[in-house]
């Protein structure tokens, strides 16, 4: 009988032991996807220790953007900003897609700028802090690049990225109708709006859509996704250069995210990297897949690793340890 007693509350200990265990290890842990919520094509920024996630609005935009704010990628607060509007946003030349994909960055002047596509147009704002008020850059409220400034261009997916020396450089472009993807780019002027030079086509292997420059240990990384955008075929790859602008040379382990083998990640793309702690991590989206005419996609974080020849290595993803410190 004390045998069956004592063997009971040992069973009992370790049992509470486990769920101990296992609830602090989900506690120290970051899961995918990282929120509720449909939303894509997330670009992200750190202000005074706040993370601000901008983002697509699923289905297929919406009037305004998605904004989520956290401090700990757990806990998120839903923000709404008085710019960029589809009706703030359109012009004469506009289309009818939505607010779709946009880049925030801090210039050097401590001012926010956002570029980001409406009507496949791509529009420039302006703010003093990450959550507004916001403007259009354009003193005439016009848009930065039209259709007709590139008309093989699908003028969607901006992306700005700040040299070490301060230069700035935008990056967009797609295709139409999942061929045909172009990515142009231009160096900025101070304004951060003014081309310093004709914008070129600098398209590398295998690219689509949704550029991202990203710089580590003097080599640029041109990141960018493949496939289309509604299936499994969706995914990222990269390509790197001495120089913002190329050459380019297809990077070895490409592709380094795409659907994984038990679809849990499916169509992975359209993403934004962010370094914390010394750490590289890759904001992404991910296909919910659903029988609809259209797609839901989710947010999702997983770390970004280089090898010895600074080559990156392929993601499997899972979700991250919690990486603030309290």
């Amino acid at each position: 009988m004390f045998s069956q007693i004592l063997f009971r509350n040992v069973l009992t200990i370790t049992i509470c032991l486990f769920c101990t265990v296992s609830s602090f290890a989900q506690a120290d842990f970051i899961k995918n996807p990282i929120t509720e919520g449909y939303f894509a094509d997330p670009a992200i920024i750190k202000d005074k220790g706040v993370y601000y996630i901008y983002a697509t609005i699923d289905p297929w935009g919406s009037d305004e953007l998605g904004v989520l704010e956290t401090k700990d990628f757990k806990t998120f607060i839903q923000r709404h900003l008085n710019w960029p509007t589809k009706k703030a946003c359109t012009s004469p030349t506009s289309g009818d897609a939505m607010v779709w994909a946009p880049s925030i960055r801090k210039a050097p002047n401590g001012k926010f700028y956002m570029y980001v596509a409406v009507g496949s147009e791509v529009w420039a704002g302006v703010s003093n802090s990450p959550l507004g008020p916001w403007k259009n850059a354009k003193a005439d409220n016009t848009p930065l690049i039209k259709p007709s400034d590139f008309p093989n261009v699908h003028n969607i997916d901006p992306d700005c990225f700040i040299d070490d020396n301060g230069q700035a450089y935008l990056y967009w472009g797609s295709g139409f109708k999942w061929v045909n993807g172009h990515c142009m780019a231009v160096k900025l002027k101070k304004d951060m709006i003014s081309f310093d030079g004709s914008p070129v086509d600098i398209t590398p292997p295998h690219y689509f859509e949704a550029p991202h420059m990203i710089k580590r240990k003097g080599l640029y990384y041109l990141m960018y996704s493949y496939g289309k955008a509604i299936d499994a075929s969706y995914q990222v790859r990269y390509s790197t250069s001495k120089t913002p602008l190329g050459p380019w040379v297809e990077g070895p382990n490409d592709p380094i995210l795409s659907t994984s083998a038990d679809s849990a990640t499916y169509g992975p793309g359209h993403h934004t990297v962010f370094k914390e702690n010394g750490q590289y991590y890759i904001l992404y989206h991910r296909i919910y897949p659903q029988k609809k005419d259209y797609v839901l996609r989710q947010l999702c974080l997983d770390s970004l690793n280089f090898d010895a020849n600074k080559n990156i290595l392929k993601i499997h993803p899972k979700g991250v340890a919690a990486f603030i410190k309290k």
